[in-house]
């Protein structure tokens, strides 16, 4: 039911349940695509931000990157997901979290389902969920932002089963509430929790020094009866989310919480090893996914220690390189955007925000520049093709080639401007592009859009 590959494993696609509580049928795709690939969890099929697809529009003028369908959003940062023409976007309306599902070629609403949710940000961003949503078989996944995990079935939306994690785990509220995205292995779907005891309800809030774990950081749940199947790790969460590697013939679950790199084998639900990587600061934050090229990793984070790249093995972990302690020049700063490798070189978006922020290009194996470009504000990207699609936060899309020899601009489109057959992208685009049987999905604060990247 996993299909793992030299370095990274995917979700399950295949049907689960048991005689007991079989799996809803999963219906026929509604959408007919040819050629290309589902993007049914976080960040794609290798969990690492690329697509296998080829034959990309590299031409963007002149309206010729057409626009398929778009539709409005309600509060929420992430992007959806696609599986068997089945396009899924969880966001916020009024006093509900939404999960609505849309034809994907068409963008046609096929249903819509919600449940009730109380959240609101302590720094004054938005109150909808920073997840994708991921989908095996006939189940469709959602982890919102005050920690209710649910599972609906594809065909319909019916609410198979749902866990408030925030209140079975004794979850103290951190700043940005829960921002991981939902990994199903095998048979269970896999979440950041990092609960604390009961006595930890009393501390003041924003106090998260004086908050301390319960033994659940990561919790695996039975998907198709929500029954909880391990949990593991003494640490808080993080924004993170799970990425699932393979690593000397054996699967190995990586999770960056809230205090470092924790590595877990996902079948006995057991830590394996864990590595101390944040900054002092009390509200820093890890966000990013771990990278993972053959047997090595890199974690990185925006406020103060920057990234370091370990040689990682079941039972530990080596440096290979790590950015200096106190010093201001660091190799890489991910803050909420998860960079990707291509060919030995780490592309992505370095710097906390506005102004030390930048789209940068790095050696993979020292840390070392191979070029900058400072000229723009925070950015998330998609490889693809040989290329990346680049997304300001403010709305502009770059192509440029996935070059270390610098930045080769191909085209470009200002999506924050409305076109003919398009609304306007309002920021913050903070969600990375993703692509599926030819099509680029897109959003903004208010809409969604989904474009013609492969003709």
């Amino acid at each position: 039911m996993i299909l793992c590959g030299a370095v990274g494993c995917g979700p399950a696609t295949g049907q689960t349940g048991s005689p007991e509580n079989p799996a809803p049928a999963t219906p026929p795709s509604p959408a007919t695509p040819s050629q290309g690939s589902d993007w049914a969890t976080f960040l794609g099929p290798g969990g690492d931000g690329k697509s296998s697809e080829t034959g990309i529009l590299k031409d963007w003028s002149g309206g010729r990157l057409k626009t398929r369908w778009h539709q409005p959003l309600g509060t929420s940062y992430g992007i959806g997901s696609v599986a068997e023409g089945r396009y899924f976007q969880f966001d916020r309306k009024a006093d509900a979290e939404r999960l609505r599902c849309l034809n994907a070629e068409t963008g046609e609403e096929l249903w819509s389902e919600s449940q009730a949710v109380q959240y609101s940000d302590m720094y004054g961003y938005n109150n909808g969920p920073r997840s994708s949503p991921a989908i095996a078989g006939s189940y469709v996944f959602t982890y919102g932002v005050a920690g209710r995990l649910s599972c609906r079935a594809v065909a319909d939306g019916r609410l198979i089963w749902t866990v408030d994690t925030n209140q079975k785990y004794g979850v103290i509220q951190n700043f940005f509430g829960v921002g991981c995205s939902p990994l199903v292995y095998e048979d269970t779907v896999i979440v950041m929790v990092g609960g604390s005891p009961p006595e930890d309800k009393q501390i003041a809030y924003g106090a998260l020094d004086r908050v301390s774990p319960n033994g659940s950081a990561v919790v695996a749940f039975d998907v198709a009866t929500g029954e909880q199947r391990w949990q593991v790790g003494n640490y808080l969460a993080s924004y993170s989310s799970p990425r699932l590697v393979t690593v000397d013939n054996q699967p190995l679950l990586l999770m960056f919480v809230r205090e470092g790199l924790l590595a877990i084998d996902p079948q006995e639900g057991t830590e394996r090893w864990f590595y101390p990587w944040r900054s002092p600061r009390l509200e820093s934050v890890n966000a990013a996914v771990p990278v993972m090229v053959g047997n090595r990793v890199l974690i990185s984070e925006c406020y103060d220690v920057g990234s370091t790249l370990l040689e990682v093995s079941p039972e530990n972990a080596k440096v290979i390189w790590q950015d200096p302690p106190k010093s201001r020049q660091r190799a890489f700063r991910a803050h909420w955007a998860t960079p990707i490798e291509h060919a030995g070189f780490l592309y992505g978006c370095s710097g906390r925000n506005q102004p030390d922020s930048d789209l940068r290009c790095i050696e993979l194996a020292s840390g070392e520049p191979a070029w900058v470009d400072r000229r723009r504000t925070r950015s998330s990207l998609l490889y693809v093709d040989g290329h990346f699609v680049v997304l300001d936060e403010d709305g502009r899309m770059e192509l440029i080639e996935a070059t270390a020899e610098g930045l080769k601009l191909v085209s470009s489109i200002d999506l924050g401007i409305a076109g003919e057959d398009r609304p306007a992208l309002s920021p913050p685009c903070w969600a990375a592009p993703i692509l599926s049987h030819g099509l680029l999905y897109v959003r903004g604060r208010e809409h969604v859009l989904c474009l013609e990247l492969i003709p």
